[in-house]
């Protein structure tokens, strides 16, 4: 097996999979195909376009095709027959949890004809062969960089039967530029840049993903003018640093600018993104924050560390005492922002004192929740080499750090009763809406918000007055739990009786109702975003006509050369930056 070159995978053939030729003897129905993503928000959206690029080539996503969905085992193959996995390296046991998986679908494979199994992401860009050795059943491995080449290497390593493994050093084609299914309807990621040129000590990123490179304005507008025409109303633009964007072609205010843009984009009604840096975070930014309306009251801002030391161990090149600055210019423009975090605990070197620090910063900044993590080395990194805090210290610290975040975490949400606020409906937030009767969707300030129903509605009466994924909902907070909102004001302003209240009382904290003595309120604002999501569920149920043709997504083109942000946006909306 080799590492084949470029030229190779662009003269390889690539099937329509709508044939049916690999799916099985007498098969005549398409071949399917099942993403896991593993990760961040970057492989989230790296993986739409896996899906877009098979979907071009005519491989349907098996969820659509019941008869190979009823084949879905416990090893998360979906019942597909490409299943691919989309891997992280941040965390030390990334690898373990890679094989495991793969161990699982290796089974599923020996039983499934035709069943291939392929590897992306940044695991893939590091471990490359190494994978097809230590799990010779992979068929397709590729890397950060080379997303374009799936279906391609899918046909080869079918054709050639033997694994097919293509890594690139440096991005050859911008992912923006590829064919994309987007998971939600409503909300849709749209990337500003890739690669970072920080040189964090504990982050392998950077040398999987490359140096930042930035996309152009236009081109990023053009794309959000698209996916608003889809029906979308909220973005969020994504990138490894978002407020670095512009360095590369020489504007260090383009992303203030930015933001402004995208709110000023017809049909949507919400900007986000994440995420950005304390060192590179300027008072612009937070002006366009304030001063946009579409751009919401939320911030995901990374500490890692409150001690300064090892802020310089760690080669973050700003101090504790910066980042609350932020933190507070942040809250002093918007009052009601919600700030979220992430903390390494045990970083090494890291002393006790050290850790008190950073649960200083941590009680003082009252963030909305935190990612913690317990430091892991990662293999190339030049943290990996110093000397480590012992295991037993590592889990102690994270134990105390959890509780804190907890509790601060449950007394924001418990601040928030009373508030009355827009929730945006979402689809698969609340695993529970079933048994509750309750629906679930963020609000501006991207809490989760687990909504009651009024008695008279199904959850699925969309006819009837339920709010669809995509919908508003104007809603009351009755309860701050400690890791979500619950408003049910619906049910509010109506006088239960003893026996009612004495059993609603004796149900669990998530399945009660909580009355407060506020209003009955229960708004529900339909929206283009719900329509596109009506309209998806119809087509997913529909049968595909049996013609030969490539599957096209129907998407809008997104035109690379789009105008700069001087001039006038592709809907003829005017783009004053």
């Amino acid at each position: 097996m080799t590492t084949a070159d470029t030229a190779d995978t662009a003269a390889t053939p690539v099937l329509d999979a709508r044939s049916g030729a690999h799916s099985g003897a007498g098969s005549a129905r398409p071949r399917t195909y099942h993403v896991r993503t593993l990760g961040c928000q970057m492989n989230v959206h790296d993986s739409e376009h896996m899906a877009g690029l098979l979907e071009n080539a005519g491989y349907r996503r098996v969820e659509d095709v019941p008869e190979a969905a009823a084949r879905a085992t416990d090893a998360g193959d979906g019942g597909a027959d490409v299943v691919i996995i989309n891997t992280c390296s941040v965390r030390e046991n990334a690898a373990t949890r890679l094989f495991g998986n793969l161990g699982q679908l290796a089974a599923v494979k020996r039983e499934r004809p035709g069943m291939q199994i392929a590897v992306a992401g940044c695991l893939a860009q590091q471990m490359g062969e190494g994978i097809v050795e230590r799990a010779p059943w992979v068929d397709v491995v590729f890397g950060t960089h080379n997303l374009d080449v799936l279906p391609a290497l899918l046909e080869r390593a079918r054709h050639n039967s033997a694994a097919a493994v293509e890594l690139e050093e440096s991005l050859k084609v911008f992912p923006s530029t590829l064919p994309t299914r987007r998971e939600s309807a409503y909300a849709a990621w749209v990337s500003i840049a890739v690669g970072c040129n920080n040189t964090c000590t504990f982050c392998i990123v950077p040398s999987l993903r490359g140096k930042q490179r930035d996309r152009r304005p236009g081109e990023v507008l053009a794309e959000v003018e698209a996916v608003a025409a889809q029906g979308a109303i909220e973005v969020t633009l994504l990138g490894q640093n978002v407020n670095s964007y512009g360095v590369g072609f020489g504007d260090r205010g383009a992303f203030a600018k930015l933001l402004r843009a995208a709110g000023s984009v017809e049909g949507i009604e919400r900007v986000r993104f994440t995420s950005p840096h304390p060192a590179a975070f300027t008072d612009d930014v937070i002006e366009a924050m304030a001063e946009t309306p579409e751009v919401m009251p939320s911030l995901h801002m990374p500490l890692q560390s409150g001690s300064d030391k090892v802020l310089r161990a760690m080669r973050r090149s700003y101090r504790s005492a910066k980042f609350l600055t932020i933190l507070d210019d942040v809250r002093a423009r918007m009052p009601e922002a919600a700030i979220t975090t992430d903390i390494i605990v045990g970083f090494p070197g890291e002393t006790e004192e050290d850790f008190q620090a950073t649960l200083d910063v941590v009680e003082r900044a009252r963030f909305a929740s935190a990612f913690t993590f317990e430091y892991s080395p990662r293999p190339g990194t030049p943290a990996a080499d110093l000397e480590q805090v012992p295991v037993e210290v590592v889990k102690d610290r994270y134990r105390r750090l959890d509780e804190l975040v907890r509790r601060i975490t449950h007394e924001e949400n418990v601040r928030q009763e009373g508030r009355v606020l827009d929730v945006l409906v979402a689809e698969g937030e609340g695993r529970r809406d079933g048994v509750t009767a309750r629906i679930s969707g963020r609000a501006e300030d991207n809490r989760l918000v687990h909504v009651a129903l009024p008695e008279h509605l199904a959850a699925d009466d969309y006819d009837g007055g339920t709010p669809r994924p995509g919908d508003m909902v104007t809603v009351r907070v009755t309860h701050g739990a400690p890791h979500h909102l619950i408003a049910d004001s619906a049910r509010c302003a109506r006088r239960l009786s003893a026996e009612e209240a004495a059993a609603n009382e004796a149900l669990s904290a998530g399945d009660r109702i909580w009355y407060d003595d506020g209003p009955a309120l229960f708004e529900v604002r339909r929206t283009r975003a719900g329509d596109a999501w009506q309209r998806r569920q119809v087509e997913s149920c529909a049968v595909p006509e049996p013609d030969t043709a490539p599957v096209r997504l129907g998407l809008p083109t997104i035109r690379v050369g789009a105008p700069d942000m001087g001039g006038r946006s592709a809907l003829g909306q005017p783009r004053s930056l």
